[in-house]
Parts: structure tokens; C-alpha cells; sequence
């Protein structure tokens, strides 16, 4: 089984795909997706479903969406004949007291593959192995096609996964970034930094990565702007002014001429790995 959720619904058995048209059983897969190998409790369908407001008839309605989901994985099996390696829908769809399970059969998940290489970029990023970082990090981001779940209609339990995904997302883009400004790249993250502060506009961590690749790359002045655009937004959109590090990185351009600059390191920038999307630390203003 192959299971990809960052980007559009992606499941397939056996190479044939098993994502439902409609849109609830489509979540039902979703969900399923997500937590594979884990039993999901037939009520958290039904508050996915339907809001937490499910009617009367929820729990057939969910018995007839997962007998939906396993007539496409039956055609699937059948279409592959005893090269499954199982035996029918069930095995692969799996009945639990009380809920369901998406038994992936040790086959590939995206967001496990994710972790696993972002988490061994991190792993190199503590042991200041840039290259290796940058590489794994990289690898971790082109797993993702677009935005988590992006063709499935998302209820409150798919919401708070795929926003919990994209924060990963947005950490494993961080210290990419802060590795290839360790490797002098300076000059070639201009281009997508110059997208990434104007997508994220109140994220510090992006806006301190661009402000020390403008100012390695002889662009103190727009450096300098870019702060002030940053602090603008800041205390008019949430009434905070930049955080402590930003300041200091701030104060450090004004002070140091462009050769300085070359021979800074790039952990100049404030680190907020773990920040939320958008946000970044702040202190309030008055």
C-alpha cells in the first residue's frame, strides 16, 4: 500500500488507487490515511463528519462509507490477483471494537517518510553537518505536492492534522534554509525567500533568513527595509513589536559593513524552529 496525504489524497493498493469521489467517504479515508496502523474510533469519524453534530443514523452512515472504501479496495486485489498478498477488503481495511484501521502492510506513508528524513536533518543540523542537513531536509520537503489533505473537505479532526503538518512543514523549511545560509547560499535562497516572507508575513524566522541573505548579498538598505516592512505589519496587524533577536540582527546590519556581513554566521537570524506558522516571538508594544 502507498499512502500519500501531503498534497492531494493519494491511496493506493497495489498501485491502483482506492480514494473515493464523494466527499464524506472521502474524509472517512482521509482520516483513516492519516492515522494508519491506528485503530479510529467510529465517533471520531462521526464528529469529523459531521461536525460533532452526527445524527441518528451515524453509525450505519459510517459502516456504509467504509463498506464503499473496501469495494475499491476490492477491485483493486482483485485486479492485482494473488500478488496482494491478502485476501480480501477486510485485511486491508481492518473492523476494531469500536472503530477502524487503514493496515498500510508495512508499505509507504508519506508523512512517516517525511519524518524520518526531516528527522535526520535535524540530527545533522545538532551535529553541524550542513551539507547532510540541507540535503535530508530537502529530500523531507519534496515529499510534499501542496498543502496536506488539499482535495479533501476538512472537519475539525482533519483540520488540526493538517495544520499540526504544515507547522512540521514550515520547521523543516527553517532549517533548511539555516543550512544553506551555513553553506554561503546566500545568493541562491534570495529568490524563494523573497516568496516565502510575502506568503508568511509575520513569520520572524523567514523575515531574519532574508535579512541576512540581502545583507551577504551587498543589499544592506533592503535589508534594513525589510525589517521595517516586517515591523509595520506587526504592531498594526497584532499590536507586538519584533522579538529581542530580531532587533539584534537589526542593530548588527545597521553596525557592520557588507565585508562583516560575509563572515557572519548565519545563525544570526533568531532561531524559531518550533514557532508557530505566522507567527514567530514577539514582544508587545507600550
Amino acid at each position: 500500500m502507498e499512502i500519500r496525504v501531503l498534497g492531494a489524497l493519494d491511496v493506493r493498493v497495489c498501485g491502483v488507487s482506492v480514494v473515493p469521489t464523494a466527499p464524506k467517504p472521502r474524509q472517512v479515508l482521509g482520516l483513516l490515511a492519516l492515522r494508519a496502523d491506528q485503530v479510529v474510533p467510529a465517533r471520531v469519524l462521526a464528529e469529523e463528519l459531521w461536525s460533532g453534530r452526527p445524527p441518528r443514523s451515524a453509525r450505519t452512515t459510517v459502516q456504509t462509507y467504509v463498506l464503499q472504501l473496501r469495494d475499491l479496495i476490492d477491485r483493486a486485489l482483485t485486479g492485482a490477483g494473488a500478488a496482494a498478498g491478502v485476501s480480501c477488503a477486510k485485511d486491508v481495511l481492518v473492523t476494531s471494537p469500536g472503530g477502524y484501521m487503514l493496515n498500510s502492510g508495512g508499505g509507504m506513508t508519506d508523512v512517516r517518510e517525511f519524518e524520518r528524513l526531516a528527522g535526520a536533518g535535524y540530527r545533522a543540523m545538532d551535529g553541524d553537518d550542513f551539507p547532510l542537513a540541507a540535503r535530508q531536509l530537502g529530500e523531507a520537503l519534496a515529499l510534499w505536492r501542496g498543502p496536506a489533505l488539499a482535495d479533501v473537505p476538512l472537519g475539525g479532526q482533519l483540520a488540526v492534522e493538517a495544520k499540526r503538518l504544515e507547522e512540521t512543514r514550515l520547521c523543516a523549511l527553517d532549517q533548511r534554509i539555516e543550512a544553506d545560509l551555513r553553506l554561503g547560499r546566500h545568493r541562491v535562497l534570495l529568490a524563494e525567500l523573497t516568496v516565502l516572507v510575502d506568503r508568511y508575513r509575520t513569520h520572524e524566522s523567514l523575515h531574519g533568513q532574508y535579512m541576512v541573505a540581502l545583507h551577504r548579498s551587498g543589499r544592506r538598505s533592503e535589508a534594513l527595509e525589510a525589517y521595517q516592512r516586517l515591523r509595520n505589519t506587526l504592531v498594526r496587524e497584532l499590536g507586538m513589536e519584533p522579538s529581542a533577536g530580531l532587533r539584534r540582527l537589526q542593530r548588527s546590519i545597521l553596525l557592520a559593513g557588507p565585508e562583516r556581513a560575509e563572515r557572519e554566521p548565519a545563525t544570526t537570524a533568531p532561531q524559531a524552529v518550533a514557532a508557530p506558522a505566522g507567527a514567530g516571538r514577539f514582544s508587545r508594544v507600550g
